[in-house]
């Protein structure tokens, strides 16, 4: 018994790997690699574009310092500031109430198959669009300001908030579904009663969560003409007043880390 024990343990260690075969590990690192350089030889940076950019970079940077803080230039930031903040709030609390009847829809035990099909393709198409190219549409087609950006906020929202709660409503417990059921409960009582209490803590944490991404994107989408901040940190560039650029990303950063440290510290609390 000890013998055969003995010749069934490998005499040698080989570290656990995904391959099968070394030739076939070794082909993929190859490929990989020719993508790689064949990606950077697409992109056609020469010496004289690097160089180039790192003076240009270095005289962005010179311009930069001092920052802007005079009372014209922090009454502009504080203005672009306060429109996207709103724009965040606004977007969020729209958002997150179009998207969990949506994220119902595309948790595949609470609803019939048609129905959780469309669920599943308002989610892919949210999650395919990017804020700034929704922004854009948003622009086209409702004009420049903040309005733009809400919407463009809104119809984002699906892609993350939909999609990680459906995922929540597929592992809730059916046992509570079912008993609700049992006694003649509606689907609307059903869903009130025995799915809503399942996942509210997540609801009320991925609700916190999404109004932390928008507060970043908000300061970003108006470079497309969609309100707030980034609408007036792209006419600073434009006019070449660096300074006043500097101040703007200073205040960008430290709205973010107020959002993302007010979100954290909710996130907390819900859990």
């Amino acid at each position: 018994m000890t013998g055969e024990s003995s010749e069934a343990v490998p005499s040698t260690w080989e570290r656990p790997t995904v391959f099968y075969n070394k030739t076939v590990k070794w082909l993929i690192y190859a490929v990989i690699i020719l993508f790689v350089l064949w990606s950077a030889w697409e992109m056609r940076i020469g010496l004289e574009r690097l160089l180039a950019g790192i003076e240009g970079a270095y005289s962005l940077v010179s311009g930069m310092y001092p920052p802007d803080l005079s009372p014209t230039a922090t009454d502009r930031v504080w203005e672009g500031m306060i429109e996207s903040i709103a724009m965040a709030i606004v977007a969020t609390l729209i958002g997150v109430t179009l998207s969990t009847p949506v994220a119902v829809m595309a948790a595949e035990n609470l609803v019939p198959r048609p129905v959780y099909y469309v669920g599943r393709a308002i989610v892919s198409i949210s999650r395919g669009l990017h804020e700034l190219v929704l922004g854009i549409i948003a622009v086209i087609a409702v004009g420049f300001g903040p309005l733009a950006g809400v919407i463009a906020l809104v119809f984002a929202t699906p892609g993350f908030f939909s999609k990680l709660l459906a995922e929540d409503l597929e592992d809730i417990d059916t046992g509570q579904v079912d008993a609700i059921r049992a006694t003649g409960g509606s689907t609307l009582q059903v869903l009130l009663y025995g799915v809503a209490p399942q996942v509210m803590p997540r609801v009320i944490g991925l609700a916190i969560y999404r109004w932390d991404i928008n507060i970043r994107a908000a300061t970003i989408i108006g470079i497309v003409g969609a309100g707030g901040i980034g609408q007036t940190l792209l006419t600073s560039f434009d006019n070449y007043d660096y300074d006043l650029s500097a101040t703007i990303i200073l205040a960008i950063i430290a709205v973010v880390l107020v959002g993302e440290a007010t979100s954290a510290w909710w996130r907390r609390r819900v859990k």
